[in-house]
């Protein structure tokens, strides 16, 4: 029988329905299968020296099918769905609803070597068919269906394509998760993550305008030299009499949790001439103060917001209130040498192969990954690689930075505590933070929940691939470690170039997701 499309039409092997050139034809012991047609904007000119477009492979990670679901509820898919032939058809979503995908997303076959996999897109209500590796023109399109198989595959791998297109057999004996998706190579080009910059000596240092990846400035502090220039907040203050009742006031402003992070840059007690006033706080109403102490009523005073950078801003601000002056070194960037850059291609390429096998699984493919510290591997002898599984689990927590901090913790937890000559517990300023001194690397911008998260776990760097500008903590809709009044800072870097998301085929989310 002559397969049919909408309205009655035959399909035909040249009829392209979709932008990426897709066809649909009918295969021998499979039925109806969809293939990429491929073609470039080059021209080649044949045997008969007419003139045509020029075939080219389907590049790895390419869209080729954004497919729009209908959705069921559970029991009515229970009651009569299941019982049809969509049954053979549809996805499992989430609450336990069933997805029939629309457009090309029902005619993908099985495959047990699939050359594309697939993501549901909860957000929009529609499943990313992406090529997971590159694929040659009038290659049969297949993806993965699960080991529950309802029939009998007829799965010799590509026999109905007409490229003549066979994979090579893996070299590895260990299964890679993936059906050894990773090892493949074709005769279109080969799957290869690349990595420039790396001939030459391990030790020169790279340009920074040649790196992949660009550093965001964080530092948003003003240096305040000019008296028009100094932000100043009005604060609540007491005049003591006798000097005796300084140390006794200090010690109650600390009971009292008056003593705030926020006012930390500024000297608690300003003396002029046989006067001495205490700073209390920023508060909105006036502290009661306490009735055992021979004291003045509390005012407001302006006092200066941020600490001294300069000794002219350091000047300026005694005028208001005694001022700490912390000045900072003018920022630089961190100098990358071959070796530490080929460090960081490694992890990137460990975010992209986990990535892919994970937006095969249903799960949203965002892959978080603590590599071992390029500097000191004694610090975390083993790497830490996890990914999202919201969808899973059921749990809006179970974020894949989540998920990589809470393996870290599990491991710390097992590793054996130093201790002193005389027995008791070594501890280290910060040695009791779970990422200190450590880089995280993540597929897509974390979240603002995360980011916090990885403020306290104390990160030292992050390095994402794709920005969520609409959700994102790493300078997307916030940047958490820039905030005024935060005790840590991390480093954010941007991948770019290879990593782009039009370009490798990182996959995409809706911006509205939190990653």
């Amino acid at each position: 029988m002559e397969p049919r499309g909408m309205a009655g039409l035959p399909f035909m092997a040249t009829t392209i329905l979709n932008r990426e050139q897709c066809y649909v034809k009918e295969i021998r012991g499979k039925g109806r299968g969809v293939f990429g047609k491929a073609r470039s904007c080059l021209c080649e000119v044949t045997a008969d020296r007419t003139v045509g477009p020029a075939s080219r492979a389907i590049p790895a990670r390419t869209i080729i099918e954004t497919s729009p679901v209908l959705l069921f509820a559970k029991d009515e898919y229970e009651t009569h769905g299941r019982h049809t032939l969509l049954d053979h058809y549809t996805f499992k979503w989430r609450d336990g609803r069933m997805a029939l995908a629309l457009g090309l997303g029902s005619l993908f076959n099985h495959s047990e070597r699939p050359n594309m996999s697939y993501s549901l897109d909860i957000a929009r209500d529609c499943i990313v068919y992406t090529s997971a590796r590159a694929i040659c023109a009038d290659e049969e399109l297949c993806i993965f269906y699960g080991h529950n198989l309802w029939f009998d595959p007829a799965d010799v791998p590509n026999d109905s394509n007409s490229s003549g297109f066979v994979p090579e057999a893996p070299d590895q004996t260990t299964p890679d998760g993936w059906d050894y998706l990773t090892n493949i190579q074709d005769t279109c080009s080969a799957q290869d993550y690349s990595t420039p910059f790396l001939s030459g000596s391990m030790d020169d240092v790279i340009n920074e305008t040649e790196l992949p990846f660009s550093q965001k400035k964080l530092s948003l502090d003003k240096e305040e030299e000019e008296i028009d220039d100094i932000e100043l907040v009005q604060a609540w203050v007491v005049d003591i009499p006798d000097q005796k009742h300084i140390a006794t006031m200090l010690k109650w402003l600390k009971r009292s949790e008056l003593d705030v992070e926020a006012l930390s840059h500024l000297k608690r007690i300003r003396r002029q001439g046989e006067t001495s006033t205490l700073l209390l706080g920023a508060s909105l109403q006036p502290p009661i103060l306490p009735s055992d102490v021979a004291l003045g009523e509390p005012y407001q005073l302006p006092v200066p917001c941020n600490p001294a950078l300069t000794q002219t801003s350091l000047h300026l601000k005694n005028t208001f209130w005694p001022t700490v002056l912390a000045p900072r070194r003018k920022w630089e960037p961190e100098k990358w040498t071959r070796r530490k850059l080929k460090w960081a291609y490694d992890a990137v390429n460990a975010l992209k192969k986990e990535s892919h096998e994970v937006a095969s699984s249903g799960e949203l493919p965002v892959v978080a990954y603590v590599p071992k510290p390029y500097d000191d591997e004694s610090d975390l002898p083993h790497s830490f690689i996890a990914h999202d599984t919201r969808t899973s689990t059921r749990h809006p927590l179970r974020h894949a930075a989540l998920n990589v901090i809470r393996k870290v913790a599990d491991f710390r937890v097992t590793e054996p505590t130093p201790l002193r000559e005389d027995g008791s517990a070594q501890t280290q300023n910060g040695a009791q933070y779970l990422l200190t001194g450590l880089t995280l690397f993540i597929t897509h911008e974390p979240c603002i929940m995360c980011s916090m998260a990885l403020l306290h776990s104390r990160v030292k760097e992050v390095f994402y691939l794709y920005p969520m500008p609409k959700t994102g903590g790493c300078g997307g809709a916030a940047c958490i470690p820039a905030l005024k009044g935060v005790n840590h800072r991390f480093t954010i870097a941007v991948w770019k170039g290879d990593a782009d998301a039009s370009e490798d085929h990182i996959f995409p989310l809706a911006f509205e997701i939190d990653a």
